[in-house]
């Protein structure tokens, strides 16, 4: 090897060990989605109280229950997209491409919210979000991946030091945007989560050198007899959903919430209709069969935990705001906000994280299996609701009442996401068929999709009138669900045939 090589082959080392250890690439990744989660959180935080003032000022024309749907099918709408953006990185853009204008997409959402626009800027800015979000999200973690060699022992480290850097942003926006929000306004506040996505978007620009070539390119390209029957497919979908808003006008179905109707019957009937075409398909054998029959229901609790962890930004939101007493903080926290607790999600994932992978790493083959801590998870969400519903039976629900019962039910509610979230992830990766196994990735998310979909009708139902009843029904009903769940646990375990 001459100097010049072996130049060149210290500086490939250093630049594969420059980030803490992790490749030089993993800090431009990092960067992006911490940045990216600060400005989807930031907005998040915010966003349902923009609509409230949007109606208080006449200019969003819809009650407060629905604007609570509005906000949990956007929610649900965004999950839907990852679908897109997998198939447009696979296929059209490559990777690279797609989480940059999946970036640009996000920041002009932002920016649309940020200007003055009232109803027609909100629902603008809601659709690039959910495209834009749909394209970035599921790419930059894989791209992760690809900075790694099959056997590289780092692989591991370096997705917690990027998980790390998702919940960092998310922690820090609700506070920063919740912050400037009150202080100086909402499209001041819509305007530091478009700053964030900026930031996100330069760091990636300039540190996309440092990622694998491989991400640059679609790894399964649109061959050129494959584009037209795609064209009629999607001319196809667009003139079937355009029959569908026509046959509803027709019909007087054509408020806002009949939308939201047709959006939530789309994101249930989408998972079904792929728990259908794997269970029948030839491809797909009878012990593979077997085991998506034991994923069904591990799918159905996942949707109803979903459904109540993503009621953290609408009605533990709406909590926040109307029935917290903050003369009860100490004072040196008299600039907490409502919007700030949505930092709650977040802090208390890095607070439990390690924790976690030292308990499973300590059990080892002794853990229980994926259904049971589903079961153990679900009754979690179920408890994190059944508190919420003390305070409203102890002193009625016109007293406003101590921040730490929120702060309580999002530790609970927590717990239950580090039991279901990443054993989630791995189950399905294990019980996915051959033919079906990036199909049944997607179904994993749909989850979050279904579980915000029902979100869109069942938050319209609180209420400070009904408020006890809310969460003492939905938290009852999660940890009965989590008790049938623990008596399947040997059935299912059954159809599993041998994973864990």
């Amino acid at each position: 090897m001459d100097s010049a090589d072996k130049t060149a082959s210290a500086a490939d080392e250093k630049r594969n060990t420059a980030f803490f250890g992790q490749p030089r690439g993993l800090r431009t990744l990092f960067m992006t989605e911490m940045w990216e989660r600060f400005s989807f959180y930031g907005m998040k935080a915010i966003l349902l109280f923009y609509m409230w003032y949007l109606i208080a000022g006449g200019q969003l024309n819809v009650s407060r229950p629905t604007a609570a749907s509005i906000m949990a099918i956007y929610v649900s709408m965004v999950y839907l997209a990852g679908a897109l953006g997998g198939f447009m990185a696979d296929r059209v853009l490559g990777e690279r491409r797609t989480v940059f204008w999946g970036g640009v997409l996000i920041m002009l959402g932002h920016i649309v919210l940020a200007l003055p626009g009232a109803t027609a800027a909100l629902f603008g800015a809601m659709a690039l979000l959910v495209l834009g979000t749909g394209l970035l999200k599921p790419n930059v973690s894989s791209m992760v991946g690809s900075l790694y060699g099959a056997d590289d022992p780092r692989r591991d480290s370096g997705f917690s030091i990027f998980v790390f850097g998702i919940n960092l942003g998310s922690f820090l926006a609700p506070i920063l945007v919740g912050w400037t929000q009150k202080s100086f306004g909402f499209h001041a506040g819509f305007s530091l989560a478009a700053i964030g996505m900026l930031f996100g978007l330069i760091q990636f620009h300039f540190g996309q050198k440092d990622l694998s070539e491989e991400t640059l390119y679609a790894p399964d390209p649109l061959q050129r007899e494959e584009i037209r029957p795609l064209v009629f497919k999607t001319i196809f979908g667009i003139v079937a959903l355009a029959l569908v808003i026509v046959l509803m006008n027709l019909m007087g179905w054509n408020s806002i919430n009949d939308y939201i109707n047709l959006l939530t019957v789309v994101a249930v009937l989408l998972p079904i209709s792929y728990f259908f075409i794997m269970t029948t398909s030839p491809k797909v054998t009878s012990l593979e069969r077997s085991r998506v029959f034991a994923y069904i229901p591990l799918f159905l609790a996942a949707v109803l935990f979903w459904a109540i962890e993503e009621q953290g930004s609408i009605v533990l939101a709406t909590f926040a705001a109307d029935r917290v007493n903050y003369a009860d903080l100490p004072n040196w926290l008299s600039w907490f906000k409502p919007a700030m607790f949505q930092s709650m999600n977040p802090f208390f994932i890095m607070l439990y994280t390690p924790f976690f992978a030292w308990l499973w790493t300590a059990w080892g083959k002794k853990q229980p299996s994926a259904p049971m801590k589903f079961s153990v998870g679900l009754m979690f969400a179920g408890v994190s609701f059944l508190l919420m519903a003390i305070p409203g039976h102890l002193w009625g629900t016109a007293v406003k009442v101590s921040p730490l019962w929120l702060i309580g039910s999002w530790a609970l509610v927590i717990i239950g996401e580090m039991l279901i979230s990443p054993v989630g992830l791995s189950v399905t990766t294990k019980l996915a068929p051959h033919a079906f196994m990036s199909q049944m990735m997607s179904m994993w998310f749909l989850s979050s999709s279904a579980g915000s979909a029902l979100n869109a009708q069942l938050v319209r139902l609180y209420n400070p009138a009904n408020e006890v009843a809310y969460f003492a029904i939905f938290g009852i009903c999660s940890v009965l669900l989590g008790v049938v769940l623990v008596l399947l646990v040997p059935k299912i375990n059954k159809l599993m045939s041998g994973v864990r």
